[in-house]
């Protein structure tokens, strides 16, 4: 029992800030012990040269367990940190090309869209649209070409998720990278 457990806020009630004149009482073995009164567990867990630490006080006789609460918050934090090193986030990528665009340049910005598809990203292609009425006007027409073209470059490597609606401004595709089987 350590003089610093009494004065934590955060996490647990254990040791002296145990408030229950009685207590169920689970060993460090898993084993239950029954119920008795709270200054017997505490002095069960201290001869243990451990914690007494409250882990459902939504029951009348709150249930505490015996137990390396250091220990056990350290392996909580190696558990959450294998976790979350394990975990794979699906991120966007973002492309933006011109409705008219060169075949050699295309060519370059796929090489980039191809590289983020392969580290398991969503690459989401937008065309710039920008310049005179009668420049926008003919890129509009040459978008769900520009499209097309791409998709057919794309191939097997990606599936088409979703089209921007007509009635947005920037039109973009999301391509996904095709799940490996």
């Amino acid at each position: 029992m350590n003089n610093r457990d009494n004065k934590r806020d955060n996490g647990p009630r254990m040791n002296n800030r145990i408030f229950a004149k009685s207590v169920q009482v689970i060993n460090f073995d898993g084993q239950n012990m029954g119920v008795m009164p709270t200054a017997e567990a505490l002095e069960l867990a201290s001869n243990a040269g451990m914690d007494l630490v409250e882990i459902n006080s939504s029951t009348d006789t709150p249930i505490v367990k015996i137990m390396d609460y250091g220990k056990y918050k350290y392996e909580q934090k190696k558990r959450a940190s294998e976790a979350k090193k394990n975990q794979k986030n699906v991120g966007m990528r973002d492309v933006w090309v011109k409705p008219f665009i060169e075949e050699n340049d295309l060519k370059i910005k796929m090489k980039k869209v191809f590289e983020f598809l392969d580290n398991g990203d969503k690459v989401k292609i937008s065309v710039m649209t920008k310049g005179s009425k009668r420049v926008l006007a003919q890129g509009r027409e040459a978008i769900p070409e520009l499209f097309a073209h791409i998709m057919e470059i794309i191939g097997e490597r990606g599936t088409l998720e979703s089209k921007s609606k007509p009635d947005e401004r920037t039109k973009s595709i999301v391509v996904a990278p095709v799940k490996a089987k």
